[in-house]
């Protein structure tokens, strides 16, 4: 249960809720408990008198000293005897014994927990900037200038999150409600991780992440059958759907878009070698903002198409990029996309070198080779599996990719891959990784 107290009452270890939505702070959550003084004052610097917090979520406050337990201790009375010190002796590798084991016990329930911290965290991300999203993208044609405000907000607030971290990961995260939103974030997420990594300026992530954001909006002006390519439509039916980028671009200037997104939007169909649609321009008449564009919206529509059952893994995908995209797309770009993302991208499905099977779920942007990943253990429940860091198990590693069709049944059910790819950063802090336990 939940109560409210003054921000000027606030210690570390409270666990609180900011009200006013998640554009309002620069939190990565709205529910949070707090780590640093710096935290503290930033709280006290948005202008609020009071907060809600969850004393039962909150960390208790430090033992006093010389607590009962210290006193019990020094209390003891010493076995002087003889007989009591030699049992005492034998009990002693017994003893150590359970007691490293309960250690051990105790540091795979924290590392379990703390695990599932981080995926609800990231999880409860995802699902505001997806609200904060659908709200922009309703207000389009009413309110075409508060979308392109909300828009704007959300792309800044996703900045100031993302910017604030050192070290970024990319995990998979659940997305399944709303394919549009999903799309659309995902590749937010990733063309603004890559215009991190090119040293974008920050007038061109702030472009970059609102053309991400709404490069499909001319989609709302275009028959639902015709919102998605297929090879078996005809030539009207392609000019149908292709038409989606002009809308698309009036939907911009109305929402009073700046440039820079306008081009996002306009070229993100453009090829660098000229065969893109709709002025088939080349690389150099393209902004950089389109090329990562480009690249990121034709990854996620191999791994997410509408048809099902023509959807590859994200590993089958970068290969096809790689392979057939060398021409179509900017080569510093689509090296940097692959670099970022791992030849494992999260979502994809391996066999490891001691032969057991394992999902990919989260990538570290900067040591993409060596992704964290889910493993498939009949002796343990699945609840209770341990996330590990390929990083820090320099003895273990990927043999191979694989479709799921490939997979034995039961490690097939028991890593249970998401019907759809969706994908969200995390903040990676190296000092505290819990799934280093699970090597």
């Amino acid at each position: 249960m939940s109560s409210t107290i003054a921000v000027e009452d606030l210690r570390v270890g409270m666990y609180i809720h900011l009200d006013g939505g998640w554009l309002s702070h620069p939190f990565p959550l709205s529910s949070f408990r707090i780590a640093t003084a710096e935290q503290i004052a930033t709280i006290r610097g948005l202008g609020l008198a009071r907060v809600r917090w969850a004393p039962e979520k909150s960390d208790p406050p430090p033992p006093a000293v010389g607590s009962a337990v210290n006193h019990a201790a020094n209390d003891a009375v010493p076995d002087t005897a003889g007989a009591g010190a030699t049992r005492a002796a034998a009990a002693a590798p017994v003893a150590g014994e359970r007691e490293a084991a309960e250690r051990a016990a105790a540091e795979r329930r924290a590392a379990l927990a703390a695990q599932r911290e981080a995926q609800q965290r990231v999880e409860q991300q995802f699902g505001e900037a997806a609200q904060a999203w659908r709200e922009a993208h309703d207000a389009v044609s009413a309110r075409p200038q508060d979308a392109g405000r909300t828009t704007e907000a959300l792309t800044r607030a996703m900045l100031d999150k993302m910017l604030a971290a050192e070290d970024i990961g990319i995990r998979l995260v659940a997305g399944q409600g709303d394919r549009t939103a999903a799309h659309a974030l995902n590749v937010s997420v990733v063309s603004l991780l890559m215009g991190r990594a090119l040293g974008l300026a920050p007038e061109e992530m702030l472009d970059l992440g609102v053309g991400a954001l709404m490069h499909d909006v001319g989609k709302m002006e275009v028959a639902e059958r015709f919102r998605h390519a297929e090879d078996r439509f005809s030539q009207a039916e392609m000019n149908a759907y292709r038409d989606h980028v002009a809308k698309g671009v009036l939907h911009g200037r109305r929402m009073t878009l700046a440039p820079g997104a306008l081009d996002v939007i306009g070229q993100h169909h453009e090829h660098a070698d000229g065969s893109g649609f709709p002025q088939k321009l080349s690389g150099d008449r393209m902004s950089t903002a389109a090329r990562i564009v480009a690249i990121v919206n034709r990854f996620d529509n191999l791994c997410n198409p509408q048809t099902r059952t023509l959807a590859l893994t994200p590993h089958e995908a970068v290969s096809m990029l790689f392979a057939q995209g060398r021409a179509r797309y900017d080569a510093t770009v689509l090296n940097t996309f692959i670099r970022m993302m791992g030849v494992y991208p999260a979502g994809s499905l391996v066999q490891l070198t001691d032969d057991r099977y394992a999902m990919v779920v989260g990538v570290n942007s900067s040591r993409p080779l060596k992704p964290r990943v889910l493993v498939h253990d009949p002796r343990v429940p699945r609840n209770e599996a341990l996330i590990v860091d390929l990083e820090t198990t320099p003895d273990l590693g990927i043999r191979r990719s694989l479709a799921a069709a490939k997979l034995p049944p039961a490690a097939l059910e028991y890593l249970d891959p998401r019907p759809r790819v969706a994908y969200y950063f995390e903040p990676l802090v190296r000092a505290r990784q819990p799934e280093e336990l699970a090597a």
